[in-house]
């Protein structure tokens, strides 16, 4: 089988961002342009990944995983056929050859599967796509037959070259051996003084290898970021996209406007998410929960029947069924609550595993926790987890009642059934269905006079 090896080009300094970080580590749907090219190289099982790179390289190798990627330096940008050069001592004489730009983040890869498909040792296949307005692309010249001969830049093209609407992607997958051959031989004599990559196309025209071409399904798969008003506009299609997908699954969107999914996010049935709620990394919600508005669920898997009230996050967290959080909560890292559990407003948990049935309602945090079934926790309880060097747990058995505004200083257990009384600052252990109650004697002092400014 013939080897598959793709060609990133992302050297450039893409100066209309009007930023000090590379303009393919900007990031849409949550993740760096650039890694989304990377992903999609991988789906399409490349043998070797190549990537070029120029300006901010460093930032770009350190912020991109690279133990499947080649790296290759374009010291000079000098034009796409020039960078495309620089990755050459890499490829193999018998491997296909995908040439993408880590600025065209939204190809997916069936379309290039269908690209790829095309090349043989006779032929090369280009990415093309016809536009309305087709300002600032190369455009496809074809002969009296109707076969593309040549691609010519829009700023060497001539009035009638430029009502061409059929356009140059960049795109393109030729086998390595003809690239060999005609990278050499390009020239800079035009109006930019690069290398194009595009005039390969006239090479193999003149030695009458065929020139294949494939489409996407939609312009927006093959439109390139230049600015933050093209970053934009790319980020909500491919949100639109996302909100699609899920309203086919099974989801109700309040406004498929209005959510953001940076990772993978997936649904059950009778789903509903209300406005301005942001996916991110990996999340599932089951059949049956609903997520009020300007939510953040981060890498969390959300239970059957479960309902998130507006404002609340959580990250690294396993919902059980039925639960009920918010509004206002937050759920950190480690919290696993199980069936038909109750974290209210102003809660924060964090490595608590909370049983099923039990409540903690509001205006409290619960770290580093084990709390077993039908516990009831009363507002403002604290479980003292952390003495300034270690962390220590709190184990709270079935049906216990704690009080409100207690602290419950780590390490410390308290059996089931036993009850806390409320101001309480608990230090040793509690005994099953004990009565608890750490505070201070209360005194009334009669006659006494408030202090009064002199």
């Amino acid at each position: 089988m013939t080897p598959l090896h793709v060609v990133i080009l992302a050297a450039g300094q893409g100066s209309r961002m009007k930023s000090s970080l590379p303009k393919v580590l900007h990031r849409l749907a949550g993740k760096p342009m650039l890694h989304h090219v990377i992903d999609t190289a991988r789906q399409l099982g490349a043998s070797g990944i190549h990537g070029v790179i120029g300006h901010g390289a460093d930032q770009v190798r350190q912020i991109t995983p690279a133990e499947d990627l080649t790296w290759a330096l374009q010291e000079q940008q000098l034009g796409t056929g020039h960078a495309v050069a620089q990755a050459l001592p890499g490829l193999p004489d018998e491997a296909k050859v995908l040439i993408l730009y880590g600025d065209v983040p939204l190809t997916k890869a069936e379309t290039l599967k269908a690209l790829v498909s095309k090349v043989s040792d006779h032929s090369l296949a280009l990415l093309t796509v016809n536009l309305e307005v087709p300002d600032g692309y190369g455009r496809i010249l074809r002969d009296d037959s109707g076969k593309v001969c040549a691609i010519v830049e829009q700023k060497d093209a001539t009035e009638a070259q430029r009502l061409i609407r059929e356009v140059n992607t960049g795109i393109l997958a030729v086998s390595a051996r003809h690239l060999k051959d005609w990278l050499p031989q390009l020239s800079n004599r035009n109006a930019q003084g690069e290398y194009y990559l595009t005039d390969i196309i006239a090479m193999a025209s003149e030695q009458g290898v065929d020139i294949a071409i494939a489409q996407p399904e939609n312009e927006y798969e093959v439109q390139g970021v230049n600015n933050r008003l093209q970053l934009a506009e790319l980020e909500r299609w491919f949100q639109r996209q996302e909100a699609n997908r899920l309203m086919t699954a099974g989801a109700t969107l309040a406004d498929p406007a209005r959510i953001d999914v940076r990772g993978e996010l997936s649904v059950g049935q009778d789903v509903l998410i209300d406005v301005n709620v942001v996916f991110e990394g990996e999340v599932s919600l089951a059949d049956g929960v609903s997520v009020g508005p300007g939510c953040v669920i981060r890498d969390s898997h959300i239970a059957t029947g479960t309902r998130i009230e507006a404002h609340s996050l959580i990250e690294g967290s396993e919902v059980g069924p039925g639960a009920s959080i918010g509004p206002f909560a937050r759920l950190r890292p480690g919290t696993r609550l199980a069936a038909n559990t109750k974290v209210g407003n102003f809660v924060e948990t964090k490595k608590a595993d909370v049983g099923e049935g039990s409540k903690i309602n509001h205006l409290s945090y619960v770290g580093d926790a084990l709390l077993g079934r039908n516990v009831n926790v009363g507002a403002g309880t604290i479980t003292c987890n952390y003495d300034g060097v270690n962390k220590s747990r709190t184990v709270i058995g079935d049906d216990v009642f704690v009080g409100s505004n207690t602290s419950l200083v780590a390490p410390v257990t308290v059996a089931s059934g036993s009850t806390i009384g409320a101001g309480s600052t608990i230090t040793r252990d509690v005994a099953e269905s004990e009565l608890a109650v750490a505070r201070g004697r209360q005194r009334n002092i009669s006659g006494w006079e408030r202090p009064k400014k002199k």
